[in-house]
C-alpha cells in the first residue's frame, strides 16, 4: 500500500515534466543543396543517405528545407516516411525548380493552410522577381494546429538571394508585412537560408526591437540561437562541404514572443568528413505558451 501511494506521489510531481516534453517542438532549418549540382564526390547520390540520417537521427517535428528539387524531396519521403511536405517549385509554382518546402508529421499535424508567395512586387505572381535577383526567390508557408496540444501556429520557410542586396532587405520587409497580415497575434516560426549574417540589414530589421507601429505585433523575430549561445563566436552555418565553422550564420530558426525555446544547435553531423550538405542545418527546441 506504501509503494503504491509513493508511486502516485511520483506520478502527480513528474508529470509536468512528462506532459511539457510531449508538447515541446522541435524544427529545423536545413539548406540541403540542389541536386544538380556538379559536385564531384559531394554530388547528391554520394550524400543522400547522409541527409536521410540528419532526418533521422534528430527527428524533427518540423523541417524547412531549402534548394529542394522534386526528386531530392521524393527521395527524403521514400526514406523518412514519417513526413508530409508541402510546397511548389519556384519556376512554376509546380514542381519546376527549388523547392522552400516545409516537412511535417502529419501523425502530430493538421494542416490548416498553405501557400507560396514570390519576394517580388507581385508576390501572388509565380515565378516574379523585382528587386535585382537573377533567380526567382520564395517562401513556402503554412497554418498547423498541433493534435498533441492543441495550439495552433504559423511556419515561413524561405530562401534569400545569395547576391542581391537590396532584394535581400525588401525580402525581409515583405516577410514581416506577410506575417504582420496573415498571423495576427498567433506564435510562428521562420526557417530559412537567409544569406544574410547576423549584422546584415536584413536580419537586422527582422531583430529591430523599435520597428513600425504596423509590424509591432510581429517584430522583433528572435534568434532561437542566440536565446540559447549568446556569445558564441563560431556560428559559421556555410560549410562548403569542408567543415568550415568560421564564417557568417547565414541559416536560422526565428521565432515570435511567446515561444520558449529550450535547446538549439547547429547540426555538424558528418561521416569521415564528409557532410549531408554544403550548409549546416540549424535545429530548435520549442514550447509555445
Amino acid at each position: 500500500m506504501k509503494f503504491t501511494n509513493l508511486f502516485f506521489v511520483l506520478l502527480l510531481i513528474l508529470s509536468p515534466l512528462f506532459a511539457e516534453t510531449d508538447s515541446t517542438l522541435d524544427v529545423m532549418s536545413f539548406n540541403i543543396r540542389y541536386g544538380t549540382a556538379q559536385d564531384g564526390a559531394n554530388s547528391w547520390p554520394y550524400r543522400d543517405e547522409l541527409v536521410f540520417a540528419v532526418l533521422q537521427d534528430h527527428d524533427p517535428d518540423i523541417v524547412g528545407l531549402q534548394e529542394a528539387l522534386k526528386f531530392q524531396i521524393d527521395a527524403i519521403l521514400a526514406n523518412v516516411p514519417a513526413y508530409s511536405m508541402l510546397g511548389v517549385g519556384r519556376d512554376d509554382g509546380d514542381s519546376l525548380g527549388e523547392y522552400s518546402a516545409i516537412l511535417y508529421k502529419p501523425s502530430r499535424f493538421e494542416v490548416k493552410e498553405s501557400n507560396t508567395f514570390w519576394f517580388s512586387d507581385t508576390p501572388d505572381v509565380i515565378a516574379s522577381k523585382s528587386w535585382g535577383n537573377d533567380i526567382v526567390r520564395i517562401c513556402t508557408w503554412a497554418h498547423f494546429s498541433d493534435k498533441v496540444t492543441g495550439k495552433s501556429f504559423y511556419i515561413y520557410n524561405l530562401h534569400l538571394d545569395h547576391r542581391s542586396q537590396t532584394s535581400r532587405v525588401k525580402s525581409t520587409e515583405l516577410l514581416a508585412k506577410k506575417i504582420a497580415g496573415q498571423a495576427e497575434d498567433s506564435p510562428f516560426i521562420v526557417t530559412g537560408d537567409f544569406n544574410a549574417g547576423e549584422d546584415n540589414q536584413a536580419i537586422t530589421f527582422l531583430k529591430n526591437p523599435n520597428p513600425p507601429e504596423f509590424l509591432q505585433h510581429v517584430l522583433p523575430f528572435t534568434d532561437s540561437f542566440r536565446v540559447i549561445h549568446p556569445e558564441k563566436a563560431e556560428v559559421g552555418t556555410f560549410n562548403g562541404f569542408e567543415g568550415e565553422k568560421t564564417g557568417d550564420k547565414i541559416d536560422y530558426v526565428f521565432v515570435s514572443a511567446h515561444i520558449k525555446v529550450l535547446h538549439a544547435a547547429i547540426i555538424h553531423d558528418n561521416k569521415g568528413g564528409h557532410y549531408p550538405s554544403d550548409h549546416f542545418p540549424v535545429h530548435a527546441r520549442l514550447l509555445l505558451d
